[in-house]
């Protein structure tokens, strides 16, 4: 296949994706249309043709998603789904999820609905055992394919369609379970995985190496604890533990040499087929076995395809050119499933080998093997620096090096000893597991290296956003300095490298706030960023599950503006949905002052109260505490009554941050402030509540925006409609988290303001959800 035909077919399908909105279905009849011309007239042009066919196909297979989605009407309705278990189920302390995939779907009261596909569910008590395969009828609440969005943050709506999940939620009140048929169906192969995932659970009871014994052998990552992914991160060997190209690659290389060497003992087996040929079955059938064990994930249906390619040349005994092999396995693994542009694993396994064909591909051949190897290891490390700083904020300065031992080690010892001694533990005879505790031991000590390595300072390196062309120059000059050595002005790829470290994020000017609502679910975080300083008010909600939004949500979104210290935090009262991610927050983000409402309830070391009059000034804007009042005026304030009220102002303009006070703490803060009490934008209380942002706030204070916090599809209704009516009734526009993700705005010295936007409508993609419904939220226990 020719190389600009095949990327052609690539380009079209990332195109597609690309896109703001799914296009009309005429659309890509039009684009077909018009690019048959130019390939019929002129031969050379055919690779727009190429475009074409790249950009319907993928439009088909998004079609089967967004064409019929799941209905923002039923979000957190009742309903009745009947179906079978797609997955493992993930069984954690406080958690089960699996994949579920719908037949059929009812309303409460029996009317049955027109929606099928796969869910994502989670059950947080009276969970029965789920077996793969199995049919269950459950009464659930669901949602559409939904997630937080931010700057910075994880696009959980873009993994969701990814996956080709259709819909999230859990299961509802109790006695909701009804078994309907014990066997695997078509889920045979996932169930004979399950029970192999059981039996090295019950093989290594207690042992910390389970995790990575699972992952390793059956692709299942989900027993991982997050602490040792983040050094697999920091080291750059966390593809050691993904089952991908390498694994599938290794264990097909492995059998190859090993079914060539005892073919060719055979005169009689050679004269019925070569050597050579016979191992490229015997290896391809190992590598498709290997991806069946590890349920052909993602990643190991790329690296099937690429073996099916360069095998079957073998075979057939072709010429492939390794840029045809590339290129055929790139258009393979497009046609099996376009969605695979998503995955950042696509990008990079593709990126990594097209850079040691281009950096290795055209140098005679060294006779020293560890130059060779060094050699591919800094054309990986520098050629996917660009890639991984773009895709996770961060990258490894130490993995050139760091893989340098490990993957020859992981090759050779590691992974095929942790696949021998996991078969081995499966034998019903005394003593054959021991061999499984020996490897699982020796891992820890494995993993006790690289905790060490990851626990340096320099081990790992952050970036801030940057500009697109920054990342395009990086990677331009990573494609330079790797070229081959005949190719002249090599070292100018430096200086395109150059603004990936000089470029810094924009920042507030004198007199400037830059203010960040984050979309948090049901709870409330806010970043207020000046010249003099930066102030995080609230942090967001953590849950039991393991989901802590001051971790995932508020430090990315301050990493990504280039934020390494907090100089104030003020968290307004210690309830869960405002001051759960602290610790997650703290842990990653150091602050320097912390004030509350609740300093004793919130148990923060060296948090202070909030008093009302408290004032501060960063470079012309001022910020001013108005509620709670001092201790000594003998008022005992407990919970959303004791939230700190803080008012930021520029000139003439000011933003009020109120909480979750009530209506009669507004009434107080009128009275004290008088009638006419000017405010730009008003953070709604209590996330829309009708306890507050009461009607007498709204005429003292004449807002001209008016912000609310709160989640999609959320349990309590907020913000709630008399609210929204008090807000239409006197013109004044809001705009909601959990309809348009983050919102932002900017205030001036000279009092102009920015309009606030929503993250969604400005970053928003193909794969994004666009609630139809301006009255529901979200409930952000589902996620």
């Amino acid at each position: 296949m020719r190389l600009d035909v095949g990327l052609g077919f690539a380009l079209g399908v990332a195109g597609l994706h690309w896109l703001p909105e799914l296009p009309p279905w005429w659309f890509g009849v039009l684009l077909l249309s018009v690019s048959a011309v130019p390939a019929w007239v002129w031969p050379r042009a055919r690779w727009s043709l190429f475009v074409a066919l790249g950009f319907c196909w993928a439009w088909f297979h998004a079609c089967q998603l967004l064409c019929a989605p799941f209905p923002d009407a039923l979000a957190r309705a009742p309903l009745v789904v009947e179906g079978r278990v797609a997955s493992i189920p993930s069984v954690e302390a406080r958690r089960t999820r699996m994949l579920f995939e719908v037949e059929r779907t009812w309303e409460a009261d029996g009317t049955e609905l027109e929606f099928s596909g796969l869910i994502r569910l989670a059950c947080y008590r009276d969970c029965p055992t789920f077996l793969a395969g199995e049919r269950w009828r459950i009464a659930v609440r669901l949602k559409p394919r939904h997630g937080s969005l931010n700057p910075g943050g994880f696009d959980y709506e873009r993994w969701l369609f990814e996956q080709g999940i259709a819909a999230t939620g859990y299961p509802r009140g109790r006695d909701t379970f009804e078994r309907l048929d014990a066997g695997p169906g078509g889920y045979w192969l996932t169930r004979w995985r399950q029970r192999l995932a059981a039996h090295l659970a019950e093989v290594l009871d207690g042992s910390p190496q389970l995790g990575l014994i699972q992952a390793l052998t059956l692709g299942e990552r989900g027993a991982l604890a997050r602490e040792t992914m983040e050094t697999f991160t920091r080291t750059g060997t966390n593809h050691l533990v993904a089952i991908s190209g390498l694994h599938v690659g290794l264990v097909a290389g492995g059998v190859f040499w090993l079914a060539r060497w005892l073919w060719s003992l055979s005169a009689r087996l050679t004269l019925i087929l070569a050597a050579p040929r016979a191992a490229a079955i015997v290896s391809l059938l190992a590598g498709f076995g290997y991806a069946a064990l590890a349920g052909f994930a993602i990643s190991t249906q790329r690296a099937l395809i690429m073996l099916a390619v360069v095998l079957g040349a073998l075979f057939w005994q072709r010429t492939l050119r390794p840029y045809q092999a590339l290129t055929l396995a790139l258009v393979g693994v497009l046609v099996w499933d376009p969605g695979a542009v998503l995955s950042y694993g696509f990008w990079l396994s593709f990126g990594a080998v097209a850079l040691l064909l281009w950096h290795l591909g055209q140098r005679l051949p060294s006779r020293d093997l560890w130059t060779r190897w060094g050699r591919a290891q800094w054309a990986i490390g520098l050629g996917l620096l660009p890639l991984l700083l773009l895709f996770f904020g961060q990258a490894s300065l130490i993995a050139p090096l760091v893989n340098l031992v490990a993957v020859p080690l992981f090759s050779v010892l590691i992974l095929p000893l942790v696949l021998i001694a996991s078969l081995l533990s499966v034998v019903p005879v005394a003593g054959f597991d021991a061999p499984l505790r020996l490897v699982a031991d020796g891992l820890g000590w494995c993993l006790h290296g690289l905790d060490w390595l990851a626990a340096r300072p320099w081990s790992a390196a952050s970036l801030p956003e940057r500009p697109f062309w920054v990342w395009a120059a990086a990677l331009l000059g990573a494609v330079l300095l790797l070229a081959p050595r005949g190719l002249p002005g090599r070292w100018q790829g430096l200086f395109l490298m150059l603004p990936l470290v000089a470029v810094r994020p924009a920042t507030p000017g004198w007199g400037e706030v830059w203010f960040s609502l984050l979309d948090v679910g049901q709870g409330q975080a806010v970043v207020v960023e000046t010249e003099g300083g930066v102030l995080v008010y609230d942090v967001g909600p953590a849950y039991p599950g393991g989901f802590d939004t001051g971790a995932m949500i508020v430090a990315p979104f301050l990493q990504a503006r280039g934020i390494a210290h907090i100089d104030r935090l003020v968290i307004s009262h210690a309830d869960r949905d405002h001051a759960g991610g602290a610790s997650g927050l703290l842990a990653r983000v150091p602050a320097g002052r912390i004030q509350t409402g609740e300093p004793e309830r919130l148990g923060l070391a060296g948090a202070e109260p909030c008093v009302a009059g408290a004032h501060w000034t960063w470079s012309g804007v001022d910020f001013r505490l108005l509620h709670p009042p001092r201790a000594e005026v003998g008022v005992d304030l407990k919970g959303n009554e004791s939230s700190c009220v803080l008012e930021i102002r520029v000139g003439a303009r000011s933003i009020l941050l109120t909480g979750d006070v009530d209506a009669r703490t507004e009434e107080h803060l009128v009275a004290r402030l008088g009638a006419d009490w000017r405010v730009a934008v008003l953070i709604a209380g209590h996330h829309g509540s009708a306890t507050s942002t009461s009607a007498r706030l709204l005429d003292a204070t004449r807002p001209e925006w008016v912000l609310f916090s709160s989640g999609y599809a959320n349990q309590f209704g907020f913000p709630v409609p008399v609210v929204r009516e008090r807000l239409a009734e006197r013109g004044i526009p809001s705009l909601n988290t959990a309809l348009d993700g983050a919102i932002q705005f900017r205030l001036g010295p000279t009092g102009w303001i920015d309009e606030p936007h929503g993250w969604r409508a400005r970053a928003g993609r193909l794969w994004s959800h666009r609630p139809s419904s301006r009255t529901q939220t979200q409930d952000q226990r589902t996620e």
